[in-house]
């Protein structure tokens, strides 16, 4: 028999190649004579460029940038030909900042915009912009504005890109951007499909993650609404109901209207770098997993992409996570769901001893089918 193990990371406990190793370790325990193949996947969050490295020789590129509250921090993005591969969250990430100061009024994307322009400065006409885990709900102003772009209040004050200050955006300056961003390929991969506003957008889905109360919710659904109406006022695209334009905060919107630039899938794109398909096509059985399953895990995460797939070669797909959701794991078409929860003696044990748990899940796994 033929195994594909092909998961997502589990945040804060072990990364997607980890996760591979300790399944692998647990099925082997009953000396079964299989033949497994690991697969770690990502789609668009922390973590991405870890497993493009498995598959492309990336060189790294370190800078001094801004964090998402204006401190500087060392950064890295990574080169292949004339190529970057960025991660937003390592320098506009979630993880940059204490739990105290985590508010996403308050936090920009000032320093990704910078990690960008470096980029270019060097030559590179292809972006791939990985936008998951930021720390911001900007709509990508904070981007821009280390790109060129102003933002000014209808005082014709000059704004910091905050959260905070896009129901205040009256006027958008173009005058001191020197670059031609027709000349360059700008992709951002991004692991969810909500739109910019509204109850389904960055602000009610996210805001409350990134620190904000339900007040400040409000006010940044507001500001997402102002911003995507100055940007047409401005004649820059209609980007409201793009799917997922209300990734990163806004970002992935603010990227397309602003810079033409395309929203891709984070699942596609790993599906197409570590030639998924052509294994799936191949193996008897599939196990994937990740941390949590609830609905955000069918709005694009690793999960759904490779459920997608199992159907449509007709392969079995098992899961394995940390926590579910009820009723989850039924749309997704899993067959099975293991979850270290159940048998952890509480959350911190399951995360702080992961790779055991998983141990034992995998050597019941090919027992229980």
């Amino acid at each position: 028999m033929k195994i594909l193990i092909a998961p997502d990371k589990f945040k804060g406990s072990l990364t997607a190649a980890q996760v591979c190793v300790a399944i692998a370790k647990g099925i082997k325990i009953n000396n079964y004579k299989h033949e497994i193949i690991s697969c770690p996947m990502a789609d668009g969050g922390e973590g991405s460029i870890d497993i493009i490295n498995n598959y492309l020789s990336l060189m790294p590129v370190e800078l001094i940038v801004n964090d998402p509250l204006f401190r500087p921090i060392k950064s890295t993005y990574y080169i292949s030909d004339l190529t970057a591969y960025i991660e937003m969250s390592s320098a506009s990430g979630l993880t940059l900042l204490k739990k105290e100061e985590q508010n996403c009024m308050y936090t920009s994307s000032y320093g990704t915009g910078e990690l960008i322009k470096d980029a270019i400065n060097k030559g590179l006409t292809t972006i791939n912009l990985y936008i998951g885990g930021s720390a911001t709900n900007d709509g990508g102003i904070g981007i821009a504005s280390a790109l060129g772009f102003e933002f000014y209040d209808k005082f014709k004050k000059l704004l910091y890109p905050i959260g905070k200050n896009l129901v205040s955006i009256d006027y958008i300056d173009v005058g001191k951007i020197k670059f031609n961003f027709k000349e360059i390929n700008i992709n951002v991969i991004c692991d969810v499909d909500n739109p910019l506003s509204g109850k389904n957008g960055a602000a009610f889905v996210y805001a409350s993650q990134k620190g904000a109360d339900s007040f400040e919710i409000n006010k940044l659904d507001q500001g997402l609404i102002n911003l995507q109406s100055i940007l047409i006022k401005h004649d820059f695209p209609d980007v409201e109901k793009i799917p997922g334009s209300g990734a990163a905060g806004g970002a992935g919107g603010g990227l397309v209207s602003l810079f033409g630039a395309k929203l891709i899938s984070g699942i596609q794109n790993f599906i197409e770098i570590t030639q998924l398909e052509s294994l799936i096509k191949e193996c008897d059985v599939i196990i994937t997993g990740e941390g949590k399953i609830d609905l955000q895990t069918e709005k694009g995460k690793v999960i759904s992409g490779i459920c997608k797939l199992a159907s449509k070669y007709k392969k079995p797909i098992i899961g394995v996570c940390g926590v579910k959701e009820e009723g989850v794991s039924n749309k997704l078409g899993l067959s099975k769901v293991y979850t270290i929860l159940e048998i952890a003696d509480s959350m911190n044990d399951a995360i702080e001893n992961g790779e055991k748990y998983l141990i034992d899940i995998g050597s019941k796994i090919l027992a229980d089918l």
